[in-house]
């Protein structure tokens, strides 16, 4: 699920509807139809048959232009303002769609509670700002082993009834996604994931679990989706809201 990069196999192509800019990013495949996404970052991925002519699928999307746009400004609205943090007290930052502050004390074995509404940050040395934003880190890559591990679990239990096939599961930081499945039948989650809330979480993974058996986009996904988790869409726009 994506949170791309151009890279060798994927074209970077524009085009104008009337003075809006339109860039999308082209890959092909063995499809049969062609497929345009709009991401929450506003990102447009455009996923063609090999044989489609550049013209055709120029055309297609001057013809879905209007809903691209519609879809652009919808994600702007929840685009957050970049801010720089500073791992110092007072700070806020997320743990399962909660805001928690910081407090960073000094001590001399380093570690990381959460405590009331509070992570306290213990250090050598509470200035080391550094330092506090690898102690947290780390203090959330543990709990999100952890807590994907347990929803992983839970939702393959549905997933399961679907004929969708186990998994293996992997965890890392990735800038652009949210997870991601293989062909091959390995789903990657993104450790920023715990900052959301847990229901967020299970979509992103039931997600990916239908991605073992459909790969792509389209009605037959979003149908075993909805047969797998009925209220996805609802989830899908909190997701889309959330800040980390």
């Amino acid at each position: 699920m994506n949170l791309v990069k151009a890279g060798k196999d994927v074209e970077c192509h524009s085009l104008f509807f009337g003075h809006r800019k339109i860039t999308f990013f082209l890959s092909f495949s063995k499809r049969k139809n062609l497929s345009i996404s709009v991401h929450p970052d506003q990102r447009v991925t455009v996923d063609a048959p090999v044989n489609k002519s550049l013209d055709d699928i120029l055309s297609r999307i001057k013809k879905r232009a209007p809903w691209i746009i519609k879809q652009n400004n919808y994600f702007e609205r929840f685009q957050p303002l970049p801010t720089q943090r500073q791992y110092i007290s007072g700070e806020t930052h997320y743990y399962l769609g909660k805001q928690f502050r910081l407090k960073v004390l000094k001590r001399k074995i380093d570690g990381v509670k959460l405590i009331g509404s509070f992570f306290y940050i213990y250090s050598s040395n509470r200035n080391d700002t550094k330092k506090t934003e690898e102690l947290l880190n780390k203090w959330y890559e543990e709990h999100a082993r952890k807590i994907f591990t347990k929803r992983f679990e839970i939702c393959f239990l549905i997933a399961m009834k679907h004929k969708i096939p186990q998994p293996k599961i992997r965890f890392r930081k990735m800038l652009k996604r949210w997870g991601s499945c293989t062909k091959s039948g390995t789903i990657t989650l993104n450790y920023e994931l715990i900052k959301a809330p847990l229901h967020c979480i299970d979509y992103v993974i039931m997600h990916e679990f239908c991605h073992l058996k459909i790969h792509s986009h389209g009605k037959d996904f979003n149908k075993l989706l909805s047969k797998c988790m009925p209220d996805w869409v609802w989830r899908k726009e909190r997701i889309e809201r959330v800040i980390i």
